[in-house]
């Protein structure tokens, strides 16, 4: 497969996302990156914008199985990856799957269960296999999380610890839509007394797990010159000089910034990477990574300037 093969692909899923979802361009676009980066994505945003069904109708358009899990206070590990089941008729124990035996999985509202519960998803997205009495068993390589939290200020939530929050490729700030796409919501789904899937709506496959795997293929080609990798990593190093920061980012959000940087240039049509690429991707990469400082906390620094902050002080290469 080639780039321009790649971004037409790209435009086809979006094209399709669009007659269920109204609006989320920007949203759409980090997720396909982080499905040609092999990455996930941490989607934070209140109830009612459409995070589900994005994440659905992600799903039917490329073609991969999709799975969804509750997060809730009482769930438990074993509900997420599965058990070993005595079976009394047979006198062995059966081997029953969780839900995280998928290859897309909406993982919603993550932040309403413990991190013991949390931590469940640590191997399976870091290293797409699952661990059961000792023995362990391969996910899908195409496997995805899609996890949804709703903002920490809101009642019953959990922070999502370090190591897991590291695991994501993005996060994403999911705003209210924009007044005249709320026109456009209300006008589209306001007919209707209860939610429709996605194929409903119209949404059709467009790729296929062959497909997609030819796509990440391609995407690992494209160039990355010596002067946008040292952009990449005086990034990831200026987080860590900065007083308003208690922690900077690690060496491996650097390799995923790389990464997703190609992805993006690619859907973009083009074989190298340039350092709009980057500098694009940089916010959604790093703000989960970064842990203000109490100073900055209680003098009421927002991550967020932080991170642009860094970004303007960072030269990029011409």
């Amino acid at each position: 497969m080639t780039v321009e093969e790649v971004q037409a692909l790209g435009q086809a899923i979006r094209a399709e996302i669009g007659k269920a979802v109204v609006g989320q361009e920007a949203t759409v676009d980090l997720m396909l990156v982080a499905l040609f980066a092999g990455g996930h994505i941490l989607l934070e945003g209140p109830p009612g914008t459409a995070k589900t069904l994005l994440a659905h109708s992600f799903a039917e358009a490329i073609g991969l199985q999709f799975g969804r899990i509750q997060f809730t206070p009482d769930l438990m590990p074993g509900d997420i990856i599965g058990a070993n089941l005595f079976n009394f008729q047979t006198s062995s124990f059966t081997l029953t799957r969780g839900p995280i035996f998928t290859e897309l999985l909406l993982a919603d509202e993550i932040n309403r269960t413990p991190p013991k519960t949390q931590a469940a998803l640590l191997e399976a997205m870091q290293e797409r296999t699952v661990t059961i009495d000792g023995e362990s068993l391969r996910l899908s390589e195409h496997f995805m999380v899609v996890a949804t939290q709703n903002p920490i200020e809101q009642q019953g939530v959990y922070p999502l610890p370090e190591a897991q929050l590291d695991r994501f490729l993005f996060k994403q700030t999911v705003d209210y839509p924009s007044a005249e796409e709320e026109r456009r919501i209300v006008a589209t789904h306001g007919a209707r007394q209860a939610a429709m899937s996605p194929a409903e709506w119209g949404v059709t496959r467009c790729a296929d797990s062959a497909t997609i795997a030819a796509a990440i293929a391609a995407v690992a080609q494209v160039r990355l010159i010596d002067e946008v990798t040292d952009y990449v990593v005086a990034l990831v190093r200026g987080t860590r000089d900065v007083a308003d920061l208690e922690s900077g980012a690690s060496p491996r959000a650097g390799a995923m910034l790389a990464g997703a940087a190609r992805a993006r240039a690619a859907l973009d049509g083009r074989d190298f990477v340039i350092p709009d690429d980057v500098k694009t991707l940089a916010p959604a990469l790093l703000r989960h990574r970064l842990t203000l400082s109490p100073a900055a906390e209680i003098g009421g620094r927002a991550i967020e300037d932080v991170v642009n902050g860094i970004i303007e002080t960072i030269e990029a290469p011409r």
